[in-house]
């Protein structure tokens, strides 16, 4: 099985120094229209554990999940 990347998308700001516990996943920060901060990583992720992993040091930071989409590779074909 080859990595997918993954767009994950929060509520509230990750600091830098919170970066590393994300490997290879660019982290970036956005804010609503309202001013709401909104933190985005995007990047590879290995399998469901890692993913899973990930999702559990965003609860840890107790930051609200709003989404999480497997990007698809540019070029793949379905059931690759």
């Amino acid at each position: 099985m080859t990595e997918s990347t993954y767009q994950i998308q929060v509520q509230g700001q990750i600091g830098e120094r919170w970066f590393s516990w994300f490997g290879d996943m660019r982290v970036t920060h956005t804010r609503t229209s309202d001013g709401v901060p909104i933190t985005t990583l995007i990047g590879p992720v290995a399998d469901q554990a890692a993913l899973r992993g990930i999702l559990a040091k965003l609860w840890d930071l107790n930051l609200t999940l709003l989404s999480v989409t497997r990007c698809e590779a540019k070029g793949a074909r379905p059931n690759e």
